[in-house]
């Protein structure tokens, strides 16, 4: 096979899983693991455990950087970026256009609206559940996210969660430094040590430029990649978590209005592929498509720069405890902020009624319990809210 043949292969099998990968990054490992894996052959089990932990150990959304991977073994750093392209354009595309429909039928006071605020209240719910499960299993963590849940809240700048993170990072440095777990260190990648230390000296240098030239600039785009590349390189625990740092960074400057955010939130989750496109509808919003492509391209770049540039270095840093215990204490504080950000401005902004509330608990049974996929969910707040706007 030839390489262009090899790449075509690429897009049309990332581009199939991003029009149906519905139900969260989760979700998208399994659909990568069956189609990467178990279909095609294209890793082998441990290889794709491997790349699997890295992501997790990374900021970045987890499923995308997957992806971004498998594409890197499949057809070296290229094959990366084209793996990224199928699987994220569908969704960008799909909430460029929301942002546009919203903006030029004014649906932004309408029970629709509404109802998608509603669903937020319920996806949310259900990822702090499932997060705060997996990632505050004992008392220590419980309290690293008790802090990071009241530090955010009374402090409700974006500085405050930097801040939170950093300081969970330390604590779990020295407190989670002889914790162990099982290795995997099969992984192997076509990418050098050399190249590996170009892309994070490069990561590095654009968190210390883009906020100088911003303060410095009155671009609008240089403000706009500065903001979503910040928030691209901070967010860790999952894609639920972009939403407080987005939020953080944006509503209150004034750039996109709540019910707007909230309205976009909840259209992001009836659409597949990775929920950090939900920046695509954001950039929209303030600057039309040319923004919402800006938007995701600054947004996605440092889980690129990250991906190929810790790969190389990976088997050390899987050796060191206190790294892997420094992550430990983030991943319990993201649990906090998370918590923080489904109080204000989610839950403050939605449940206005009892019947805002009935209609929340009704989608998160569905959702929880009766394995709805996201977009039946997203459909039925919809039409919910907009019931409840005649009534």
């Amino acid at each position: 096979m030839t390489y262009l043949k090899q790449l075509l292969e690429i897009l049309v099998v990332s581009t199939r899983l991003g029009l149906t990968s519905f139900g969260g990054p989760i979700a998208h490992l399994g659909y990568f693991h069956e189609e990467y894996v178990r279909k095609r052959k294209w890793m082998d089990e441990k290889s794709y455990a491997d790349l699997v932990a890295l992501s997790q150990f990374l900021p970045g959304p987890a499923s995308s950087q997957v992806g971004i991977g498998v594409g890197v073994v499949r057809g070296g750093v290229i094959g990366g970026v084209v793996s990224f392209f199928g699987f994220t354009m569908p969704s960008v595309i799909a909430l460029i256009l929301f942002a546009y429909v919203a903006q030029q039928f004014g649906v932004a006071d309408s029970g629709f609206i509404h109802g998608l605020k509603i669903v937020a209240v319920a996806i949310v719910a259900h990822a702090v559940i499932g997060m705060a499960k997996n990632l505050t299993p004992d008392l220590t963590r419980k309290a690293i996210a008790l802090f990071a849940l009241v530090t955010t809240l009374l402090i409700p700048q974006f500085t405050s969660q930097i801040g939170v993170i950093l300081a969970a990072a330390v604590l779990g440095y020295f407190m989670f430094r002889d914790h162990k777990d099982g290795e995997a260190l099969s992984l192997k990648m076509p990418i050098s040590k050399k190249f590996g230390a170009i892309c994070l000296s490069v990561f590095f240098a654009l968190l210390i430029v883009l906020p100088i030239l911003s303060s410095v600039s009155s671009s609008i785009w240089i403000s706009i990649i500065d903001r979503f590349y910040r928030v691209g390189s901070l967010v860790f625990g999952g894609g639920h978590v972009v939403l407080p740092l987005l939020e953080r960074e944006f509503v209150p400057t004034g750039l996109i209005t709540e019910e707007a955010f909230l309205a976009g939130y909840g259209a992001a989750q009836a659409v597949p592929g990775p929920l950090f496109t939900f920046a695509s509808f954001i950039g929209a919003d303030i600057a039309g498509w040319a923004g919402g492509f800006i938007a995701t391209v600054a947004i996605f770049l440092p889980a690129f720069l990250l991906i190929l540039g810790v790969l190389p270095f990976w088997y050390t840093l899987r050796k060191n405890n206190k790294i892997k215990g420094a992550f430990l204490a983030v991943n319990a504080a993201v649990v906090g902020i998370l918590i923080s950000a489904f109080y204000q401005p989610i839950w403050t902004s939605a449940i206005l009624s009892p019947i805002d509330f009935a209609l929340a608990s009704l989608l998160f049974f569905m959702l929880v319990y009766m394995k709805f996929p996201p977009w039946v969910i997203v459909l039925v707040g919809a039409l919910g809210g907009t019931l409840i706007d005649f009534l």
